[in-house]
Formats: C-alpha cells, sequence, structure tokens
C-alpha cells in the first residue's frame, strides 16, 4: 500500500469572480510511477470533474501541464510523486492569463512576444525556387537547434523576478527566441536592427541575472548562455550606435 498523498490545490473560476480564490485538499492514494498528470486526471475523473488543468502530450513535448509545485514552476507530466512530500501544494504559473483553478493562457502571450521580436527569418533577397538549398555545417545547426528546443511551457517566465514584476518584459523565452535568430545565418539584421527590438529594459538589459529561468527549464534550453550572448552583442551595438551619433 503505497502513501496517502494530499494536493492542496488553488481553486478560482474567473466566471464567478464572487468566489474567492481558495485551496481545496484532495486525497488519494500514491501509485509505483504516478506524476502529477496521473494524479490531476484521478482528481478530476474520480473526485471533481470541474478541476481546470491543461494537458496534451503527457511527454514534456507540448508544455501544456506547467505550474507551481510547492513554489517551483514545472511540468507535472515529468513530477514524480515519489519525490514529493506527503502534502503538495499545486497552483497556477504567475504572469499568464489565468483561466481556471490550474489553466493558464501561454499562447496569447507567446504569440504576442514572437510579434515583438519579429520571430521570423528577415531576408529581402529575391527568392529562387530553383536555387540549391543553403547548406549549413552541423555545429551552426545544433546552436540553432538549442534554441529552437523551446516547448513554450512558460516556467521561465513564471519563475522570473523581472517578470512578475514587469508585464512587458519578454522574458528569458523572448531573449532565447531572439539568439535563436541572431545565430542563423538566413537572417539578415544587423546588430543594430536587433537592438530596436531587444536593446531595452523589456528586453535583455531587464534581466537582473537571478537565473530562475535556467535553473527552472524542464528541457534544458541553456538560458543563461543564451541571455549572456545577446547582452554582449547588443551592449557592443548599443555603444558602437552611441560612439556614431
Amino acid at each position: 500500500m503505497g502513501r496517502e498523498l494530499t494536493f492542496r490545490i488553488m481553486r478560482y473560476n474567473p466566471e464567478t469572480p464572487e468566489v474567492k480564490p481558495h485551496l481545496q485538499d484532495f486525497k488519494l492514494q500514491e501509485e509505483p510511477g504516478m506524476t502529477l498528470f496521473v494524479v490531476l486526471n484521478k482528481i478530476r475523473e474520480e473526485q471533481d470533474s470541474s478541476l481546470r488543468f491543461d494537458f496534451v502530450c503527457r511527454a514534456s513535448i507540448c508544455g501544456s501541464c506547467g505550474m507551481l509545485v510547492n513554489g517551483r514552476p514545472t511540468l507535472a507530466c515529468r513530477t514524480l510523486t515519489k519525490d514529493l512530500p506527503d502534502v503538495t501544494t499545486l497552483l497556477p504559473l504567475p504572469v499568464f492569463k489565468l483561466l481556471g483553478d490550474l489553466s493558464v493562457d501561454t499562447g496569447t502571450w507567446f504569440r504576442e512576444m514572437s510579434i515583438r521580436t519579429e520571430s521570423w527569418v528577415h531576408d529581402d533577397s529575391e527568392f529562387d525556387p530553383t536555387a540549391e538549398e543553403a547548406r549549413m555545417d552541423n555545429e551552426l545547426a545544433l546552436k540553432i537547434y538549442e534554441g529552437d528546443r523551446c516547448i513554450e511551457c512558460g516556467c521561465c517566465i513564471g519563475g522570473c523576478a523581472t517578470a512578475n514584476i514587469r508585464p512587458d518584459f519578454i522574458g528569458a523565452a523572448g531573449i532565447n527566441r531572439v539568439a535563436r535568430f541572431m545565430v542563423d545565418p538566413h537572417d539578415k539584421r544587423t546588430d543594430q536592427e536587433y537592438f530596436e527590438v531587444v536593446g531595452s529594459e523589456d528586453g535583455v538589459f531587464g534581466c537582473i541575472g537571478l537565473m530562475a529561468c535556467d535553473d527552472n527549464c524542464p528541457v534544458g534550453v541553456p538560458l543563461r548562455g543564451q541571455i549572456a550572448y545577446v547582452r554582449r552583442k547588443m551592449a557592443s551595438a548599443g555603444w558602437k550606435m552611441k560612439v556614431k551619433s
């Protein structure tokens, strides 16, 4: 017989604001190999069908099940109950719009961030459908891939002190997105053009260096290195622009 686990879950429905946010306890028996994903589904199926949370893949690919587990941003699908205490508190990720209980709207935030950082390849050259595809060495391709591994779960944003204070801060996810295009030779933007996008307190210079983003990324994107890379590039670009002026 496994442990009896208690999960203290925040409950709130924005459609019924007269009911204040509160914590509700749910108890169940631990099973071998149990994850928080399994726990939440068992609670919804067996105890309270109104419990709201997000999931799609249950394999740390979609990034839907991000939440605060005992105060730390992580994915429910990769959190094993054997690593948790007898009583666990589950809260929704901060910063994002709360949809209800543990469900938040990360999609709108990431869409707006992508527009602000202009997350697409900028190239004014005329497209030639008969031309050979541009070649790229493996080392460079892997650098680009490192940035593309972000699953947009929002854990880096939910754990970021600056993002919790400044709603316009693009966070590690946005800076990582910019870094991905900076190293891509297909993107023809200059450092000065990138500076206009990310060289501000809402961009890379808003980071205060606590690096909770790097600690909390569930898929191990090297956010510390990405932020340092963009900061160096933007500091240099800003200095050159100042000298020219």
